[in-house]
């Protein structure tokens, strides 16, 4: 497949130093890749399948052969045992690879692939025209900004892919450069002793986890054990059995909402919590060989609220945390890991930093385009605490996306992860209140994190489409991957002062008994002006991928269901019954594409939204 036919074919991450010469190299007879050095079994399998993937036909030899026959020469050069560093260069001998390492060696066949495709088809090394294929002479010189570039998945809020999606993603992130990916789980692990916990919600066994990490290391991608083992308990905390283990075993007033949630979510900081977290570390950190493991750690809501009260009172809420924490790190020491956490407690007093060890990873987040990473990563930079920026794809709570939003955000946290020394760059995609959106509207995030975490800055130049479509789609075309695009420009025609969610994922799950204020200055011709858009694209030509076009045709349904809740609340002609044909059909399309791309468990929770909100229309 001939993706572009530009002069200067593109390539994602864009390199560090990128240079396309003049002349150009026939690729008529070019048939070897020639190798210098032995190569471990996985790297061979990687130069098989470049190899399957490049538009002629190649095989691999240590021998001797006239240099017109050699496409590609490996050079392992150096004795680092990690680096990503690679280069390519090109002479009358074809291209040649260099890196110290076979983790630069196959970021450098990730790069050369993608000038390969752009240049050629897929038949014998001639172009459509049948003359013989040339590529352009190419120097690149490159290597990442961040030295650490992931991605953490939520599958806890409630999906939880198949292994079949998720190797299919860990292939595409490692084609984007990534080297390291986190699963967020709260109860999807199957620990031995606690069934009533996970029993409902399809979790990974100790089996799925060891078969992931092997792939994630196949694809050189560290797969990073991800535990909450503080706040967000409430999976294990609504059960009575927990009860005593929480902070407010009958429950709280959540703070975001006002309203009474009748169960825990946060662990009582006492002896006996850290003796439950113990146990779990001891089941849980021997499937990952990652030295590093994130313990979570943000919002404990009722914290201070409960069994913990007069120690707060005395201490000091803040001092209270950082104790806990405190003991988490010697439990996860204990087994030899890093302790990574969320750094949104202590930066509320930033004076609070002192107190915290230098051998923690703060994970410093914010998901909105304007939140204040400079400030946050000079707080953290200052206590020479290392940290990571940890931006989001602004998929949750969106239905169909935040484009701009994702793009300012992702951006401005390289942009202050790179000026204050951060040690990574961490993409998070979560799932909050049912996990409604469908992976593709996170596609465009992934894509921009990739890129900014390799070349910070390089996120303004690049054509989303193109890129989203490349490594995520993969049609003749950037149409579907534009419409993805465009989906999340859609809310920009009404603008509300929500954060972290749009207003049509704020208007499908009202219960229509008075309007949200979010929404009360908007125009009914703004509304309206939305609808025609949603119509638009959905009237566009769709995905050859059956279950890709599904998923964007019923994340618009939902949309535009979500803007005739309203209407019919202002009075306009939307009889009702058209209202509850449409969540009807919604709730069956969300079953059947929920089951496409993820296991059971947590489909009925999700559904359960959906179900509330058709209540709403009775």
């Amino acid at each position: 497949m001939t993706i572009s036919t530009s002069k200067q074919p593109t390539i994602y991450p864009q390199p560090s130093v990128y240079r396309v010469g003049r002349q150009q190299l026939t690729l008529l007879g070019r048939r070897h890749i020639r190798l210098l050095a032995d190569h471990s079994e996985n790297f061979c399998r990687h130069l098989g399948e470049f190899c399957k993937d490049t538009p002629i036909p190649l095989e691999l030899t240590y021998g001797r052969v006239p240099e017109e026959e050699v496409l590609l020469t490996i050079r392992l050069k150096g004795a680092a045992s990690r680096g990503e560093r690679y280069e390519i260069s090109t002479s009358k001998a074809g291209f040649e690879i260099t890196a110290a390492t076979e983790c630069g060696l196959y970021r450098g066949l990730c790069s050369l692939k993608q000038v390969l495709q752009q240049t050629t088809d897929k038949r014998m090394g001639t172009t459509e025209s049948s003359r013989p294929a040339q590529v352009p002479y190419v120097q690149i010189e490159d290597q990442p900004d961040f030295s650490q570039r992931g991605v953490m998945l939520d599958i806890s809020r409630c999906k939880v892919p198949t292994l079949d999606t998720l190797k299919t993603l860990i292939a595409q992130f490692a084609a984007l450069k990534y080297n390291q990916l986190q699963l967020y789980t709260e109860h999807t692990f199957r620990f031995a002793a606690h069934p009533l916990v996970w029993t409902e919600a399809s979790p990974l066994s100790a089996a799925d986890v060891l078969e992931l990490k092997h792939y994630c290391a196949a694809h050189y991608i560290e797969l990073v054990p991800n535990l909450n083992c503080f706040g967000h308990f409430e999976r294990w905390l609504r059960h009575p059995e927990y009860h005593k283990y929480a902070e407010c075993p009958s429950g709280f007033t959540h703070p975001l909402t006002d309203q009474h949630v009748p169960y825990g979510s946060t662990l009582n900081p006492a002896r006996s919590s850290l003796k439950l977290i113990d146990s779990l570390h001891a089941e849980y950190l021997p499937l990952f060989d990652s030295p590093f493991f994130n313990v979570g750690g943000d919002e404990p809501w009722e914290l201070g609220l409960g069994r913990s009260r007069k120690k707060c009172a005395e201490l000091g809420t803040t001092n209270v945390y950082i104790d806990f924490m405190s003991d988490i790190q010697k439990l996860v020491e204990k087994r030899g890991r890093q302790m990574m956490f969320w750094s949104d407690i202590v930066l509320k007093q930033p004076q609070s930093l002192k107190r915290l060890s230098k051998e923690l990873i703060a994970l410093n987040w914010g998901y909105e385009g304007n939140h204040p990473f400079a400030r946050e990563a000079e707080h953290v930079a200052k206590q020479k605490i290392p940290f990571y920026v940890c931006p989001g794809t602004s998929s949750w709570n969106s239905l169909i996306g935040r484009t701009q939003n994702m793009r300012r955000n992702i951006a401005s946290a390289a942009r202050q992860g790179h000026k204050y020394n951060a040690e990574g760059l961490l993409v998070t995609d979560w799932g909050d209140h049912g996990h409604h959106q469908y992976l593709p509207i996170s596609y465009p995030g992934f894509a921009v994190g990739a890129c900014e975490s390799w070349r910070t800055g390089s996120s303004q130049r690049l054509g989303l489409a193109e890129l989203v479509n490349r490594f995520f789609i993969g049609e003749s075309d950037n149409s579907t991957a534009a419409t993805i695009i465009e989906l999340g420009q859609v809310l920009e025609l009404a603008t509300s002062p929500l954060r972290n969610a749009t207003i049509f994922n704020r208007l499908l799950f009202w219960q229509m008994k008075h309007e949200p204020s979010t929404t009360k200055h908007l125009e009914t011709s703004q509304l309206v002006a939305c609808e025609q858009a949603l119509k638009a694209l959905l009237a566009r030509p769709q995905a050859t991928d059956p279950i890709l076009a599904a998923e964007l045709r019923n994340a618009i349904a939902m949309a535009i269901h979500s803007l005739h809740r309203l209407l019919y609340f202002r009075r306009e002609p939307l009889p009702r019954r058209q209202l509850r044909a449409e969540i009807k059909a919604l709730c069956g399309e969300h079953s059947r594409l929920w089951l496409a791309r993820n296991r059971a468990g947590g489909l009925d929770e999700s559904l359960g939204h959906l179900q509330k909100a058709a209540e709403a229309l009775l």
